[in-house]
């Protein structure tokens, strides 16, 4: 079957593909006729046939829409929204967990190999999860007041009546229509309130808890999404920076204050760093308690390049939670010149990372500890806590205990 209006076109077209290894996204790889095939719904070393979806003077993009030949690591998909032209939301419900973390670790391996050129044999660490009911914010979208997710790649409406990977505390949101809007939000909190957002209106701010302190998080605006995430990086950061009281930190990208609180705890003075107004104000209220904390809204590159014209010249450790294009050479350069002794990168995309750690790679800094942790189960998203030192660090082991005067 054939597009109409195009005597080239494949779309449409089912083709008999062997598949091959994952790629970061949530699918595998695959050739047709020589030409590169994405293929979603289908696991490493499957004969399938496939349905061609998109085509580019590239590559293609397909659907499995039929398994010649399973993988062993092949599972029913536990929501029945799950499937070529049905939700987009998840990628791997066709695999069992163990395999797809396995999955996502080879996709972290591989991208550091191929883009960043470092080679590093990664392990997936998890919360423990069976990948399903861990979601304490989910966004729907709405079309003509029904609310639902969209297909993969599109903008066509899949009405749900129930989403699996939802936290079971999570607001009914779906069985009510909302007129007027494009997107709603069913928001739960580790204390167990509720709120529901929508583009329309902003919602009522929420608390989280994460060991013992509290944070007050907009309802719309950014918090990690599985509840153990929270505690499960903060550990991570802390382990990696080991900080001694004393020492100077960054904490860039820095949200609500979750990483600067910790480290202020710590008895180091912190530079904190966020471009949102609204993650600001909540973090002058979450961390008003601590010596020591400065917070600065704007842009970071901005931000800190006016910090060093002022008189920074170094700090003792640097934590940064970029967004998913990640910090860039920028940002990384005005880094690297104030010579932490540790710096914690905490990632959600590894392409975004591993272009980050070739460019600080090549200013000296080289990776102590790379984490990844599987929070986000039956989607292809991943997070990872990449700590750096200097790759002479035989200064590292006297720190600067000159606190900012900023």
């Amino acid at each position: 079957m054939r597009d109409e209006n195009d005597d080239d076109s494949l779309i449409g077209t089912v083709v008999e593909l062997e598949v091959g290894p994952v790629a970061h996204g949530g699918h595998c790889v695959a050739r047709h006729e020589g030409q590169v095939v994405f293929v979603r719904h289908a696991l490493p070393g499957e004969l399938v046939h496939a349905r061609i979806t998109e085509q580019t003077a590239k590559y293609l993009r397909a659907d499995a829409v039929s398994v010649l030949t399973p993988s062993p690591q092949r599972t029913e998909p536990p929501c029945p929204y799950a499937g070529p032209g049905l939700c987009g939301g998840c990628d791997f419900q066709h695999a069992n967990i163990v395999e797809q973390r396995r999955l996502k670790a080879t996709v972290v391996s591989d991208t550091l190999r191929r883009i960043g050129g470092i080679e590093r044999t990664v392990v997936m660490e998890s919360p423990g999860d069976d990948g399903l009911g861990w979601r304490t914010r989910m966004r729907y979208a709405v079309v003509d007041g029904r609310p639902g997710m969209y297909a993969h790649r599109s903008h066509d409406l899949v009405p749900v009546e129930h989403c699996l990977i939802a936290h079971p505390g999570t607001p009914d949101v779906l069985s009510e229509r909302w007129p007027g809007v494009s997107s709603v939000q069913a928001v739960v909190s580790s204390e167990g309130k509720t709120a529901v957002q929508t583009d329309q209106d902003p919602g009522e701010r929420l608390v989280e808890v994460v060991r013992d302190r509290r944070f007050l998080v907009e309802a719309g605006g950014f918090w990690q999404v599985h509840p153990a995430a929270p505690e499960m990086l903060v550990d991570a950061v802390l382990s990696g920076l080991e900080p001694v009281a004393g020492e100077t930190a960054l904490d860039l990208y820095s949200g609500v204050g979750l990483f600067a609180a910790f480290l202020a705890e710590a008895g180091c003075p912190v530079l904190a760093i966020e471009g949102d107004k609204d993650a600001v104000r909540n973090a002058r209220r979450n961390l008003h308690d601590l010596d020591g904390v400065t917070l600065e809204n704007g842009d970071v590159d901005r931000v800190l390049n006016a910090a060093v014209g002022q008189g920074l010249e170094h700090v003792d450790l640097v934590v940064l939670d970029p967004p998913r294009t990640g910090a860039g050479k920028d940002v990384v350069r005005r880094i690297a010149a104030l010579g932490p002794r540790r710096i914690a990168y905490v990632a959600c995309d590894p392409a975004a990372l591993a272009r980050d750690l070739k460019t600080f790679g090549r200013l000296g800094y080289g990776i102590a500890s790379l984490r990844a942790f599987d929070l986000f189960g039956m989607t292809h998203h991943i997070e990872c806590v990449a700590v750096l030192q200097p790759v002479d660090s035989a200064d590292a082991a006297t720190p600067s205990r000159r606190v900012m005067g900023l």
